[in-house]
């Protein structure tokens, strides 16, 4: 089997890996709802968190970041190049985004890309989780989380790979495509209309 092939059987094998709407299919498993009819109608664990509550929200972000991680970490296995690990962890997040079992749609890519980050470059992605987690609790808003923390991603890589022009090429790709695919939440920030999320610990939503 040439080199040439092998990559480009990971490469599609990332995007069918991503493509799997675990959002989609947990939910309709266990609630019988179908998500994308539901709240914001997006498949990622925010939606399925107000609709379906912590423990499938929680299922399907460690769902969504396992078809991330496991493109990227089965490529490196099989002695693929660092540039082929890169591209068939970039088709996962194609394929979580545009996926080919909901007709092109899909979920704006955070957990997935983080999945692809543990993979790569682990403490830039520890690092901007850090930030996630910090900026989500601060405001309550998700999307404000998950911008914060795509554009923080890159900075860290720099910190930890100083001179990887390839890692640091990824995590740009990758602030930039999260943030354009939060577009319309910006909007609604900028507006002050965007959905606060209800914080596990918080007796009751404000």
């Amino acid at each position: 089997m040439s080199d040439l092939f092998r990559i480009l059987l990971w490469v599609v094998l990332g995007y069918l890996t991503g493509s799997i709407p675990f959002g989609y299919l947990l939910v309709r498993m266990f609630r019988g709802v179908d998500i994308r009819t539901a709240g914001s109608g997006n498949i990622g664990a925010t939606n399925v968190y107000r609709i379906a509550g912590g423990r499938l929200a929680t299922a399907v972000f460690l769902c969504d970041t396992a078809k991330g991680w496991l493109p990227v970490a089965t490529a490196g296995f099989v002695g693929l190049p660092s540039y082929a690990c890169l591209l068939s962890g970039l088709s996962a997040i194609l394929g979580h985004s545009f996926s080919c079992f909901l007709r092109g749609k899909g979920g704006k890519g955070v957990a997935t890309s983080f999945g692809v980050a543990i993979a790569l470059i682990p403490y830039a992605a520890l690092c901007a989780l850090g930030v996630w987690v910090a900026v989500t609790a601060a405001t309550r808003y998700v999307s404000a989380g998950s911008i914060a923390a795509a554009c923080s991603f890159p900075f860290f890589v720099l910190l930890f790979h100083h001179g990887d022009l390839l890692r640091f090429s990824f995590a740009a790709a990758a602030a930039l495509f999260i943030v354009v695919m939060h577009r319309s939440n910006v909007a609604r920030l900028v507006a002050g209309t965007e959905h606060r999320i209800h914080l596990p610990w918080m007796a009751q939503p404000q």
